[in-house]
């Protein structure tokens, strides 16, 4: 148990029997009445998102969430596999689960999967990926006031677009939250 005032970002609460995941949080103190906690809640097993408020000092449940850092290993079509850095053991996580980090996923990578009674819950990767360009069309120069951008397919198969200057076989940063193009990894 915890009060509303010990909430952090990624904490997971049990809330009427399902986890949430802490997204956002704020103190508010209106000019009248008591002190209120807003908060953004993910459902762990949906992916909805809902804003709750809380009255300030009260107890809430939090889910004891097991954080591991984890390889991964590959997919097999109908898992994700992981193995513990620590303990060797493997876990096949599903899609499901996974999410859109499968976009971003390489063999061999590190991630921090988040684990509550031997369930997999959740997978956090780092906020940027290096990844090589698969496939692009070359870029033309033309009559433009700002830059422009085209598709481009990543190794993992994922698309997303990059600046012209873009060739095939470079390596470039991308960011996981939202797959964006972030700059090129100079070698």
């Amino acid at each position: 148990m915890a009060t509303t005032n010990d909430l952090k970002n990624g904490m997971v609460l049990n809330l009427d029997g399902q986890l949430w995941a802490v997204l956002w949080f704020q103190h508010h103190k209106p000019g009248k009445g008591g002190a209120v906690v807003r908060t953004k809640l993910k459902n762990v097993l949906s992916g909805k998102i809902v804003d709750k408020t809380f009255n300030a000092d009260v107890k809430v449940d939090t889910a004891s969430v097991d954080k591991r850092d984890m390889q991964f290993l590959y997919h097999d079509g109908d898992a994700y596999v992981f193995m513990d850095t620590e303990t060797y053991e493997q876990l096949n996580i599903s899609p499901d689960t996974v999410g859109d980090a499968a976009n971003f996923l390489l063999d061999n990578q590190e991630a921090v999967v988040s684990v509550h009674e031997g369930q997999p819950l959740f997978i956090d990767l780092p906020a940027s990926v290096e990844l090589t360009i698969e496939y692009t069309e070359p870029g033309l120069q033309g009559d433009r006031s700002s830059g422009g951008t085209k598709p481009a397919r990543l190794e993992t198969g994922y698309e997303t677009q990059v600046p012209l200057f873009i060739s095939q076989g470079e390596k470039v940063k991308i960011d996981t939250r939202d797959g964006s193009y972030l700059g090129r990894v100079s070698a």
